[in-house]
């Protein structure tokens, strides 16, 4: 064959351009596996790897809300959705108050746990989402596990929570440290509404349930991800054996009142949700909806932990959990004036920023003001009241029907009343006499 024939040239052409596709799809994967990895290492190697547990924990808490939307929201009849939505919550709520005070007793007698239950919470959701996908259409058997699925997730968020401080180089920038583990699950569980979201809708078009399934398909491999990074985290120091035999909690004045406010900006959160969920599904909304709020509220509280991160530098935690509030209450107020989509979005996004500033500004707060030995049972307290707070809140809308423009501006009242009670309660100081409560 000469060298001039056209026949060759036409072969190699198509054979290079490839090969330069592929040079360019590799340089740009490592570009961007390079990026993340900087991402998730930027407070050191111990973070990293409790930063890799976390991401995928909450890309499948995301899977499985995207899932469970299509059961509990979606039903034919809207008294069915009510009812199942009110089931839900029952389950969740009512054996979480004998939980809690389990987990912190098991926290306070063997601290090594911390490290333990961050690894097997994971797993056990992975086995628990494994169990939901053959019981969708089972209730009997779906709430139940539905209420495993969220102790096993607040054992993961309380472990990963005390674990922090051991994870990072100095005991400094606390906020800071958890707004970046904020930011990495805002966008872990971003990445996963969009893709799981996304395909369990296109697939939900083709049979009924089978859009729920593939998402908590999707969930099972990522929590079985989140158990084989948690395997990285480093295992806390000893406890000093005097404050095990004490098994006494005590907490600052300071803290208490943050709880409580911070409990406050989750109870409207939950009402909120809840209040725009059931005016989505009395507009015939579809999965897609319901992923989209969602979506806001993850935008919203990424926002949320980007200005914690900043404000640490010039403000004191308990401003941020006042502002956060007020925020709430702003927007509560202003998407009562005209609801749609988009005000129900903003309002979302809202609720998830004032989350995100409460919330971090909280954990700052209760890590630096408690010892590593307490911090266990006192992440345990705060995260069963802020969950029960949320409960609570949900259950109202849920179980009787509101309007939604009144039910926004009660939220809206709600915020202010909280926010001035915080704010009344921290200008009266007072001797911080930490009073020994029950063994946690």
């Amino acid at each position: 064959m000469s060298r001039s024939d056209p026949g060759s040239v036409r072969d190699v052409e198509p054979e290079k351009k490839s090969a330069a596709a592929r040079r360019v799809t590799k340089k740009t994967t490592k570009a961007v596996a390079h990026r993340v990895d900087e991402f998730l290492s930027a407070k050191g190697p111990r973070f990293r790897a409790l930063a890799l547990t976390h991401a995928f924990n909450a890309a499948g808490d995301t899977l499985v809300a995207v899932a469970l939307a299509d059961v509990l929201f979606l039903a034919p009849d809207p008294s069915e959705a009510r009812s199942n939505v009110v089931l839900y919550l029952a389950v969740t709520l009512a054996p979480f108050a004998v939980i809690g005070p389990f987990l912190g007793g098991l926290f306070a007698r063997f601290p090594v746990a911390y490290r333990r239950g961050l690894g097997a919470a994971s797993a056990m959701r992975a086995l628990v989402a494994l169990a939901m996908i053959f019981n969708l259409a089972n209730d009997f058997v779906l709430f139940p596990l539905a209420f495993f699925m969220l102790v096993f997730s607040r054992v993961h968020g309380i472990s990963r929570n005390s674990l922090l401080p051991v994870t990072l180089e100095g005991a400094h920038e606390l906020v800071a440290a958890n707004a970046r583990m904020a930011k990495i699950g805002v966008v872990a569980g971003t990445a996963a509404a969009v893709a799981g979201g996304g395909l369990a809708t296109g697939l939900g078009a083709l049979s009924e349930s089978v859009g729920s399934r593939v998402a908590l398909a999707l969930s099972v491999m990522a929590f079985l991800v989140s158990t084989i990074a948690a395997q990285g985290v480093p295992f806390p120091p000893k406890p000093q054996t005097g404050s095990i035999r004490r098994g006494i909690l005590r907490v600052a004045r300071s803290v208490r009142l943050a709880q409580l406010a911070t409990a406050g900006v989750r109870f409207i959160n939950g009402f909120l949700l809840f209040l725009l969920a059931f005016a989505f599904r009395d507009e015939q909304a579809g999965l897609l909806d319901f992923t989209f709020l969602l979506g806001a509220a993850g935008v919203g509280y990424f926002l949320g932990a980007v200005v914690a991160a900043w404000l640490e530098r010039i403000l004191r935690e308990e401003p941020m959990v006042v502002a956060a509030l007020a925020i709430e209450a702003a927007a509560a107020f202003i998407a009562a004036q005209a609801f749609g989509l988009v005000a129900a979005a903003a309002l979302a996004a809202a609720g998830g920023f004032a989350w995100g500033v409460a919330k971090l500004a909280f954990d700052g707060l209760l890590q630096r003001s408690v010892s590593h030995d307490d911090r266990g049972r006192a992440f345990v307290r705060a995260e069963t009241l802020f969950q029960l707070a949320w409960v609570f809140g949900a259950l109202i809308p849920t179980a009787v029907t509101i309007p939604t423009g009144g039910g926004l501006a009660a939220a809206g009242v709600l915020a202010l009343a909280a926010q001035t009670l915080y704010v009344a309660g921290l200008i009266r100081p007072r001797p911080d006499r930490s009073q020994p409560t029950a063994p946690a």
